[in-house]
């Protein structure tokens, strides 16, 4: 029988069958041997072929072909993948301006990751209800620097349930990866928008005022009105897997079309005499934290960064 991944623990899958049945199965030892470059071979979202032996437990025999997925690399030193949800339509990147911070360099990352996997992305600023003048003020700015780069972006409070009107409309009837760093909210908006989840909640630590996690495992939630939510652990990083230096300019939007400009057709944009990006920069058209972000990722195949676990 086939059917849809819709949990994952790690070592357990719960895989909702084409038929309605929810069950909760594993996957065959020698599964992990078939030249899979990820610490998670199956994800949530991936469509699956179960077979039940003897009425003993359910078992994962194989993977259906992916329309898409969303990868990072992995948070161990094996350069391997962990594939965050597969067969989505679209990801929310919920961000927060304080307590805590989501910096433009993660942000950057996952956009340019969804990019190289053709994903797309709406970025949601949560907490809204919680900002001082400065705070909003950053808020606006980058929204209006996302904005203008093509990206849709949001300002909500979940906590409030603010905002989330145009979200719904959004995720309406769509299959939508969620992801952010711990404590940005993740598990709060999912309480407003699936009345009765009961997901749990941690407060803030005060003392580094970052997030503590709450979600340990992968697991897509139905919505009222049609689709589904995955919810992943908080990403504390975002490692680059499988893209090559000179390829990173091609995922990030606004640099790929004033490169367009560039003398040579192989600019890396750091040092080249006629480089657009570079005069770009220089005149302020392209903001610094952008170029920036560029250049962490153009660094990652030496330097190895952004390994953070979950």
């Amino acid at each position: 029988m086939t059917g849809t991944v819709v949990r994952s623990t790690g070592s357990w899958y719960d895989v909702l069958t084409d038929e309605g049945h929810r069950l909760t199965c594993k996957v065959k030892g020698n599964f992990r041997l078939r030249g899979i470059r990820s610490t998670n071979p199956v994800a949530v979202g991936d469509r699956v072929v179960v077979t039940e032996e003897n009425e003993q437990t359910p078992y994962i025999k194989e993977v259906l072909d992916r329309r898409n997925y969303i990868v990072r690399k992995a948070s161990n030193l094996s350069k391997q993948s962990h594939i965050l949800a597969a067969n989505i339509d679209q990801a929310l990147l919920i961000v927060t301006i304080a307590r805590p911070e989501t910096n433009t360099t993660f942000i950057d990352r996952f956009l340019a990751c969804a990019e190289a996997y053709r994903v797309p992305v709406v970025i949601v600023f949560n907490k809204s209800d919680d900002l001082s003048p400065e705070e909003t003020e950053t808020r606006d700015r980058l929204a209006q620097l996302y904005g203008e780069i093509g990206y849709t972006c949001l300002s909500i409070s979940a906590l409030k349930a603010s905002g989330l009107e145009s979200l719904r409309d959004i995720l309406h009837n769509k299959t939508t990866l969620m992801a952010g760093n711990s404590g940005v909210g993740k598990s709060t908006l999912l309480n407003a928008l699936i009345p009765g989840v009961n997901v749990r909640t941690e407060e803030i630590s005060e003392s580094h005022q970052t997030g503590m996690h709450t979600t340990t495992f992968s697991e897509m939630f139905a919505l009222p009105d049609g689709g589904g939510l995955i919810d992943i652990p908080g990403v504390k990083g975002f490692g680059t897997f499988d893209i090559e230096p000179e390829e990173v300019s091609h995922y990030f939007r606004d640099i790929f079309r004033i490169a367009a400009g560039c003398r040579f057709n192989n600019c890396t944009h750091t040092h080249e005499p006629g480089c657009a990006v570079l005069e770009a920069l220089e005149s302020g058209s392209l903001p610094l934290s952008r170029y920036q972000s560029y250049l962490s990722m153009m660094e990652d195949k030496d330097e190895g960064k952004y390994r953070a676990a979950f």
